[in-house]
């Protein structure tokens, strides 16, 4: 049921969601230059591009929904495929839909309160719980409404940037060009330095291969995957290096580096009264994301659990709706238990789940028992991190780990399976680039200076295989 423009949408949707309007921070700061900040933007969208072609010829070489989990488990086997899945499904998708629902309730109280430090903690924690709630009933009620949802949504973040890029423009017109002069005057970044750049931008770009979790779902995937993936990367990195270049008209580069919202801090100066356009854009724009990362996080657990990976709960569809919605759910109990760090929470949205679906035997005796304990688990976990960018530098070396791993089974089938049909073939300078910036990405910031979050993320994936072994390769009921 989903076309080119809805895959577009998801696509463009997915990705502007809070990163454009928080991260050039960290990319500046590292860069260490407004020239090489821009020079870096401009980098992370080509690579995000190049990955989204290697991500089209395997998608369409192996069109089957779950993103990088079929690929995987077609090239090295269950191992590396499951670890993909509990990371992504168990990690790194609930928490990510947690953070962005966090990051909406602050910016859409943010009109009603002044600013976003004078938000009550409670107030923002009670907002990302009902939007959570909200995002998930969408998706599991349709995936029709879902795709109209983002589309909606990706037009109107789109307008909120052409906003600040008109502005942008505006200012240039009348010569605030200052802040451009000698651009490339500034501490020269090392290999940390530009690694962390690197990832602050990437997660901007996050998103660019969610259209490969929902293949199967895609009219005419051949076509479809390949088209919306390109123009999808055209239009976020046209937007995003505009963008960039809109802050620096209103904004020095000391100044960026000290705004707690960058966004808003050239809203105030551009905008006048009508400064709170842009708090409500970045709600707006945060929501779209919201829907778009439940719509594919659900697939993931379901093509895993398909393959018997994970419970086979999680492979059901709705027989009205066809959604996979015991795997959408599966996000509530992960999402509820970090925004409130109570062991409890998760726990009891948990059991109420688990108490309604005893009304059916067929699946009342197939719930692992482990889940309970797991809540807390995973919410100790998620607070490791105490800041957005040893956050966004956690999650990116894991994610951009798996990046890796995915990428380099391009060479793996071209060596392997040189004749076996592929409808979408990139060059192979495409896949030779990608997989040795993902590697570098992965392996630099740890021989440069090596820290504890790399550790804890590299535990974290393989904590996955305490619960392989048992439960998926000796079958343990």
């Amino acid at each position: 049921q989903v076309g080119l423009i809805g895959g577009i949408s998801l696509i463009v949707g997915t990705i502007i969601g809070s990163g454009i309007f928080i991260s050039p921070k960290g990319v500046f700061q590292n860069a260490g230059s407004v020239g090489a900040g821009l020079l870096i933007w401009f980098a992370c969208g080509l690579l995000s591009t190049f990955g989204a072609l290697c991500y089209a010829e395997l998608g369409t070489m192996i069109p089957k929904s779950g993103g990088e989990f079929p690929i995987l488990l077609e090239a090295f086997g269950p191992i590396p495929a499951y670890l993909f899945a509990w990371t992504a499904a168990v990690i790194l998708k609930p928490s990510s839909l947690c953070l962005l629902s966090l990051t909406f309730a602050k910016y859409a109280l943010t009109p009603a309160y002044g600013n976003c430090d004078s938000v009550p903690e409670l107030s923002t924690k009670f907002v990302a719980a009902s939007l959570i709630l909200l995002v998930v009933f969408i998706n599991c009620f349709s995936v029709k409404l879902s795709t109209k949802v983002v589309t909606f949504f990706g037009v109107g973040k789109i307008l909120s940037l052409v906003i600040i890029i008109i502005a942008g423009i505006v200012r240039l017109c009348q010569g605030y060009t200052e802040n451009f002069q000698n651009s490339f005057e500034g501490p020269t970044p090392g290999i940390r330095e530009i690694t962390m750049a690197f990832y602050q931008g990437l997660w901007a770009f996050d998103g660019w291969n969610q259209l490969n979790y929902v293949v199967e779902e895609l009219k005419n995937p051949y076509k479809t995957l390949p088209r919306a993936l390109i123009a999808s990367l055209f239009i976020v990195t046209g937007l995003y290096l505009l963008t960039n270049v809109s802050y620096f008209t209103v904004l020095s580069l000391d100044n960026l580096l000290q705004s707690p919202a960058v966004a808003s801090s050239f809203g105030s100066v551009v905008l006048g009264f009508m400064v709170w356009i842009i708090p409500l854009s970045v709600a707006a724009s945060v929501f779209g994301t919201c829907i778009g990362s439940c719509f594919t996080a659900g697939r993931i657990s379901y093509a895993a659990a398909r393959e018997g990976h994970f419970n086979q709960v999680l492979a059901m569809i709705h027989v009205q709706r066809y959604t996979p919605a015991p795997a959408v759910v599966l996000n509530v109990k992960t999402d509820f238990s970090i925004p409130y760090i109570n062991f409890n929470t998760g726990t009891c949205i948990f059991n109420i789940i688990l108490l309604f679906y005893k009304n059916f035997d067929y699946i009342s005796t197939k719930i692992p028992k482990c889940c309970s304990f797991l809540q807390g688990l995973i919410a100790l976990l998620m607070v490791i991190p105490n800041d957005f960018d040893s956050l966004v530098n956690y999650y990116s070396f894991a994610t951009w780990a798996f990046y890796f791993a995915t990428s380099i089974t391009v060479l793996y089938f071209r060596y392997k399976m040189p004749d076996r049909h592929r409808p979408v073939k990139v060059p192979i300078f495409v896949p030779i680039i990608f997989s040795a910036s993902a590697l570098c990405l992965v392996v630099a910031p740890i021989v440069d200076n090596p820290e504890i979050q790399y550790l804890v993320a590299v535990l974290t994936m393989l904590f996955g295989l305490v619960f392989y072994f048992p439960f998926v390769h000796f079958k343990v009921k």
